[in-house]
Formats: structure tokens, C-alpha cells, sequence
């Protein structure tokens, strides 16, 4: 019996270790084989050492695409934070048509990145729906997408909507592990309602919103379905990401091998700020 365990065991591990040979391994090797080389989809990759790197360094448009994305973490974070506690307070007090709803906000989180894009580059146009009402009714019109003051905030708050549903369940599930006999030594307390939730559920909730925020980050160093289609990156390159920039440097430079590069520095920097990020915020919390 042992002995059918173990090969059982090793069969579906194996499994496992295939796919990520192939799937993750494979590509993250020749993701580096192409950083250190020169080659234009055809021929034998030939070696040419650190000039992929020395040539991304003076590149203004990627390191401006990188500042983009810390632009883009200050307007999405705060902003999908308090959106996706708020959905997830809501969720908790509601009491019929619970499932329903969070289904419903789920539902944006599965769409087509094209359609959804699609239909909000009208809402938010110069003069769709949304300036129109803004117009009709406090007489002022907001340059969403042809201001870049504006432009970055449109594609925090359109990436935003997209999220908030999955990223409201995740933190409901926190707040539903949280025991009421804990809000309830708090009343006899005379504790608050909103410093029960500073001191009780926000510190209770950890887990989930260290998650949260680390899905959020690597969202932020990933967009490219938004600003390449809302705004091309403009205008002035203000929503240019790194993944736009790395589409333009392989698909119409014809330059893979910077656009490999420059994918390693992306991901060495998420890596990095996730690390910090964790380091400085993740607690190991236990009910006792």
C-alpha cells in the first residue's frame, strides 16, 4: 500500500514538474538566454554580453513607463483599498441576495480587457455620457483621457472597477473569520463602532489585505490591455507602461531581446517592492 502511495504520489508530482518545465522554467531560461544575446526571431541568437542592459538604461521611455507605474500605484492602491472594504462592509450586512451580488461584481473581473475598454473610452470621451452629466449638472467637463494629469487617475479608476468585486471577497472572507465574541467584548467595552473596526478588524484582517495588496502591485507592473487601447500610452507618454513599452520594442522595433530585458528588470522590481512590502506590513496573527 505504501509503496502504491508513493508512486501515485510521484506520478502526480511529476505531472506538476513537467508543466512547470515547460510552462515556467523553459521561457524564464530563454527569457534570459535572450537578455544576453542578439536575435530578431529568426537565425541563432548570437552573444553580445551586457549591451541589451547598457542599451535599456539610456531608454527614457521605459524608465519613464516605470515612473508611470508608481504614479499608477498612488492612485490605485488608496483607491481599490477603500473601494473593495467598503463592497466587502456592505457584503457583510447584507442579508438576502448576498451571493447574487458578489457574483455580479465578479463578473467584471472576467470581462474581455478589449470590450470593457472599449465601452469606457466613450463613457469618459470628451463628449460622452459622463462629461455630459458632468455638464448638465456642475457645469464642468474633465479631460479624462487628453490631460496627463487626468489620464493615469481614468485608467486607476477603470482598472479599479475591474477588480474591486474579486478583491472585496477576499477581503469579506477576512472579515468573516473574524469571531464575534471579539466585537462583543468590545460593546461591553463601550468600544466604538469605528475604532472597532481601526483596532479589531483592519489589524484581524491582515492576511487578506497584505493579499490584496500584493495582487495589486503585480496588477500594476502587468497593465497593457487599458493604456493601449484607451490612450496609446499618451497623452505625452503619461500612461505608457512597461508592458506597452516592451510590445512596441519587440513587435515594431523588432528588438526582443531589449524588450527581454527589460521584462526582468520589470519583474525584479515588483519582486522587490512585494518583498518591502510584506516586510514591512505582514504579521503572523492568532486567535487564542
Amino acid at each position: 500500500m505504501a509503496g502504491y502511495d508513493s508512486r501515485t504520489g510521484g506520478l502526480l508530482a511529476s505531472s506538476w514538474i513537467g508543466y512547470s518545465l515547460l510552462f515556467w522554467f523553459y521561457p524564464l531560461a530563454w527569457l534570459v538566454v535572450l537578455s544576453v544575446t542578439q536575435w530578431q526571431f529568426i537565425g541563432t541568437p548570437k552573444f553580445t554580453g551586457l549591451q541589451n542592459i547598457i542599451g535599456v538604461m539610456h531608454d527614457t521611455l521605459f524608465w519613464k513607463s516605470m515612473l508611470n507605474v508608481a504614479r499608477f500605484l498612488l492612485y490605485y492602491l488608496p483607491i481599490v483599498f477603500i473601494a473593495s472594504l467598503l463592497f466587502a462592509a456592505g457584503l457583510k450586512r447584507i442579508k438576502y441576495g448576498k451571493s447574487f451580488i458578489a457574483l455580479s461584481f465578479l463578473l467584471a473581473n472576467i470581462s474581455s480587457g478589449v470590450a470593457y475598454s472599449i465601452v469606457f473610452s466613450k463613457l469618459f470621451s470628451e463628449f460622452g455620457p459622463v462629461n455630459h452629466f458632468l455638464q448638465q449638472w456642475l457645469g464642468v467637463s474633465v479631460p479624462w483621457f487628453t490631460n496627463p494629469d487626468c489620464a493615469m487617475l481614468s485608467i486607476a479608476l477603470i482598472v479599479t472597477w475591474k477588480f474591486v468585486g474579486y478583491y472585496g471577497l477576499i477581503l469579506y472572507s477576512g472579515m468573516q473569520a473574524i469571531p464575534n465574541d471579539i466585537y462583543s467584548a468590545a460593546l461591553l467595552d463601550k468600544t466604538g463602532r469605528f475604532k472597532q473596526g481601526w483596532a479589531i478588524t483592519l489589524p484581524m484582517m491582515n492576511a487578506q489585505i497584505v493579499m490584496v495588496m500584493v495582487l495589486a502591485i503585480t496588477v500594476a507592473f502587468s497593465i497593457f490591455t487599458e493604456p493601449y487601447l484607451i490612450t496609446g500610452g499618451g497623452p505625452l507618454d503619461s500612461t505608457t507602461s512597461p508592458m506597452v513599452v516592451m510590445y512596441e520594442m519587440a513587435f515594431q522595433k523588432m528588438k526582443p531581446t531589449w524588450a527581454a530585458t527589460m521584462s526582468i528588470i520589470v519583474a525584479a522590481c515588483s519582486f522587490l517592492i512585494i518583498w518591502l512590502f510584506r516586510k514591512l506590513f505582514e504579521k503572523n496573527i492568532e486567535i487564542v
